[in-house]
């Protein structure tokens, strides 16, 4: 355990939260994946959850040693805080802006599937940035997502807005 704190930069033991939650939901996606797979034995499950966790651990693991670099944190468990912030915030977006979608009287059977899809997209973009500063300031890291948010603002060609 010293090992693992030492590795990730651990300090204080709630911060063993963060990776053990990174863990759990880690799981539960490997659950859920291996759930849309067309068997349903234990015996089977079970063994395909393992090798779809570990790989991906494995492909988090990889983005995290390369984004690194890149994002300026205090420590490395912090890290693994911001992935857990982005995959809230992405499952969340969607499960805000479908109801969101419903309540504006946009449904598939009232508009063309293409045209559809491409608001219900737009909508859940627009939740997305909310929710990715508002998920970021819960979990300690509203500095970090607020000038994430101002690069992928200005990615859009919509920089004038936040640039003055």
């Amino acid at each position: 355990m010293k090992s693992f704190k030492t590795r990730w930069e651990i300090t204080k033991n709630w911060q063993l939260l963060f990776p053990f939650l990174g863990l759990f939901f880690l799981g539960s996606s490997a659950l859920k994946f291996t759930a849309l797979l067309p068997f349903s034995e234990l015996y089977i499950t079970f063994p395909v959850s393992v090798v779809v966790f570990y790989t991906l651990l494995k492909i988090i693991l990889f983005a995290i040693s390369k984004l690194e670099p890149k994002w300026a944190v205090n420590q490395r468990w912090e890290l693994i805080r911001i992935f857990i912030v982005f995959a809230i915030t992405g499952s969340s977006s969607v499960i805000i802006g479908r109801p969101f979608i419903k309540m504006i009287g946009i449904t598939q059977e009232n508009l063309h599937p293409f045209l559809y899809w491409v608001l219900f997209v737009t909508i859940s973009l627009v939740f997305y940035q909310i929710l990715l500063v508002i998920l970021g300031w819960i979990f300690g890291q509203f500095q970090f997502f607020w000038n994430f948010e101002k690069k992928m603002i200005r990615r859009f060609g919509l920089g004038k807005f936040i640039d003055k």
